[in-house]
């Protein structure tokens, strides 16, 4: 693991899973607002070429950190580079991934990998900004989270059960913050189906997840929608109305009449490969 430091001038944004989608665009986005960017995930040649880009085209300073938040003590170098940045104003808990199959059937390493990706490494890490940010009285953390914190289809538990952590997580901290009467904020980002690499990698076709391209997202739109949600204060974002009305219909209906409707939607799945779950 490399790390570098950023300029001392400006504000300063730390991202995981920087490499592609939304953390990529989140970085684009926040240089653009002349944010100073610390870029992290495991593919450094990707950051390194999106470093470039974004000091090119906005003046700014972007420095890399390779990690792989499945591990602890990468995890650890990345906490410990948060609480060395004076000048950080946002961190951006973005890093995550996918698995497919019934948890009982699933190899524990992935599982357990997830677990520690998706809730721990958010945990540190937002734990090593508070205290910077809190003192200040100014920045926030935006977790991404995914609709799929407001289901529970069989054959995504554990991705269902981590990002519904990441919104009672940060629920719990803005709630903590606004009764100190602190000004810093934390945002739960929930997306839904988003044109990024994350099916790709599960090897599934869009067009069999879901025919509407109305629930489809740009990486652009969604980033957009955090950092206006951001500005009014805003703890919880579900970009796109066809979402926002989806988690509405699930928190009204009773659990009798939705699970019926989950369990369906598990027993449609072709062979092994489940829909995955949005992102």
């Amino acid at each position: 693991m490399k790390t570098l430091e950023a300029g001392a001038d400006r504000d300063v944004a730390l991202v995981t899973g920087a490499s592609s989608g939304i953390g990529a665009e989140f970085a684009r986005a926040l240089a653009a607002r002349k944010h100073d960017l610390v870029l992290v995930a495991r593919r450094r040649d990707r950051l390194t070429e999106l470093a470039g880009e974004l000091t090119r085209k906005h003046g700014i300073e972007a420095q890399v950190m390779t990690a792989d938040l499945a591990r602890r003590e990468d995890v650890e170098a990345v906490a410990q580079r948060i609480v060395a940045e004076k000048n950080l104003a946002l961190l951006v808990n973005n890093a995550g991934f996918g698995a497919l199959g019934d948890f009982c059937a699933a190899e524990l390493a992935p599982q357990s990998d997830m677990h520690q990706v998706h809730i721990m490494a958010p945990l540190r890490l937002t734990h090593a900004a508070l205290p910077g940010l809190v003192a200040r009285d100014r920045g926030a953390v935006i977790n991404v989270s995914s609709v799929a914190a407001f289901v529970r289809v069989p054959g995504h538990t554990s991705y269902n059960a981590t990002k519904a952590w990441m919104c009672a997580f940060s629920e719990c901290l803005h709630l903590e913050l606004q009764s100190n009467r602190s000004r810093v904020r934390v945002q739960a980002l929930c997306p839904g189906y988003t044109y990024t690499e994350f099916h790709d990698v599960l090897g599934l076709d869009r067009r069999e997840i879901m025919a509407s391209r109305g629930f489809w997202m740009t990486p652009e739109f969604v980033v957009a929608e955090s950092l206006r949600a951001l500005e009014r204060g805003n703890w919880l974002v579900i970009p796109g109305w066809r979402y926002r009305v989806i988690v509405s219909l699930l928190d009204t209906l009773p659990r009798f009449l939705l699970h019926p409707i989950q369990m369906r939607v598990a027993r449609k799945r072709v062979s092994a490969a489940a829909p995955a779950p949005p992102r």
